[in-house]
C-alpha cells in the first residue's frame, strides 16, 4: 500500500540563490503521527508549506494520496489540512461561522452535525458563538485546528501548534492529537518542544539546513541510539581515579563526589557488575546508585552537532 505522502527528491530554491529545501524525500505512512525536529531555519515550514501547496518546488515531486500536489493541486489539497504556526484570524467573527467558512472554501457541503462534532472534541462547543477576540490564545490555537478539520482532510500538518501556550493546554493538545490518529488523521508535526515527539509521534524525523538526517520510529531510535549513564554517589570525594579504574571510561563529576560511567544499552554485556566490583575492591565507599538513559533531545542535539561539525 502506497504511503499517504510520497515526498521524493524535493528541492526548493529561492529567487537569491538560497536552498531551503535540499533533495528531501520521505514517505509518510496512513494514520501515523511523524514528528519533524529541526532548529529554526532547518526547512521545517518550508517543507510543510510545499507540501501543502503554499509554495512551489523548484524539483522533486510531492503526492498526497496518490495525487501531484503540482499537476492535479486540487485533490491533493483536499485532502490537507493545516494548522499553521500564526495565529491569524477575523477577531470579529464567531468561532462557529469561522469553522463554517473553512468548510465551505474546500466546496463541502453544509453539515452542522459534523462542526459540532469537531468543536466538542476541542472543547470549542460552549465557545461557538463567541468573537474570537474574546479567546484566549489556547482557544484561539483550537480554532485554528477545527478550521483545518472542516473540509474532513485525511492528512493533518501542525506547525508548531503549541508554540506559546502553557503547559497544561499543551498536554491538552496531545490529547486531541491522539483522538484524531484514533479517527484515522495522519498527522505530521512540527515542534521545538522534544517532550511533544517523545510523548505522541510513532516516528521522528530530524532535519537541518534542508536535508533530512533520519527518519525513524521512536522506539526504534531511543533504543538504538540511546545510551545510559550510572551514577556512582560516592560517601567521600576523590580527586583522582584510582588506578585500578582509570580505564573504565569513568568521568569525576560534582567535586568528586560521583563518577559517573556511560554505557550501551544494546550490548549484550553492560559491565556494570565487574565496574561494582572494582570500585568497592579499589577501598571506595558507595552512597547511592542512579541510572538515566538519553532523551530524544540528547539524540537530537547529537544528529545536529554532527552535521555541524562534518560542514
Amino acid at each position: 500500500m502506497a504511503a499517504m505522502v510520497q515526498i521524493s527528491d524535493v528541492k526548493k530554491v529561492y529567487g537569491d540563490g538560497f536552498e531551503a529545501l535540499k533533495g528531501v524525500s520521505l514517505d509518510i505512512e496512513d494514520g501515523e503521527i511523524l514528528a519533524l525536529l529541526g532548529p529554526n531555519g532547518a526547512g521545517k515550514t518550508t517543507l510543510i508549506s510545499t507540501i501543502c501547496g503554499i509554495t512551489q518546488q523548484s524539483a522533486g515531486t510531492i503526492l498526497v494520496g496518490g495525487h501531484d500536489n503540482v499537476r492535479d493541486y486540487r485533490r491533493a489539497r483536499e485532502l490537507v489540512g493545516l494548522v499553521p504556526q500564526e495565529i491569524n484570524l477575523e477577531p470579529f467573527e464567531r468561532v462557529m461561522n469561522t469553522v463554517k467558512f473553512s468548510r465551505g472554501l474546500f466546496g463541502k457541503p453544509r453539515n452542522d452535525a459534523f462542526i459540532e462534532k469537531i468543536l466538542r472534541q476541542l472543547s470549542l462547543w460552549d465557545k461557538r458563538d463567541n468573537r474570537i477576540m474574546e479567546l484566549s490564545g489556547g482557544m484561539k490555537r483550537r480554532v485554528l485546528i477545527a478550521k483545518a478539520l472542516s473540509h474532513e482532510p485525511r492528512v493533518l500538518f501542525l506547525d508548531e501548534p503549541t508554540a506559546g501556550v502553557d503547559v497544561e493546554l499543551r498536554r491538552d493538545m496531545w490529547e486531541i492529537v491522539a483522538g484524531l490518529k484514533r479517527d484515522g488523521v495522519t498527522i505530521i508535526l512540527t515542534t521545538h518542544y522534544i517532550e511533544e515527539a517523545e510523548a505522541i509521534a510513532d516516528r521522528v524525523g530530524v532535519i537541518n539546513k534542508g536535508e533530512i538526517l533520519l527518519v525513524e520510529a521512536k522506539e526504534d531510535l531511543m533504543t538504538r541510539l540511546g545510551q545510559k549513564e550510572l551514577r556512582i554517589e560516592l560517601q567521600e570525594p576523590v580527586a583522582t581515579l584510582p588506578e585500578v579504574l582509570q580505564d573504565r571510561g569513568l568521568r569525576i563529576d560534582e567535586d568528586g563526589r560521583v563518577l559517573i560511567y556511560t554505557y550501551d544499552t544494546g550490548q549484550d554485556r553492560t559491565g556494570i557488575a565487574s565496574l561494582i566490583r572494582e570500585v568497592t575492591e579499589a577501598g571506595l565507599v558507595l552512597r547511592d546508585l542512579q541510572t538515566t538513559q538519553n532523551s530524544l533531545e540528547d539524540i537530537f542535539v547529537g544528529l545536529v552537532n554532527n552535521q555541524e561539525d562534518a560542514a
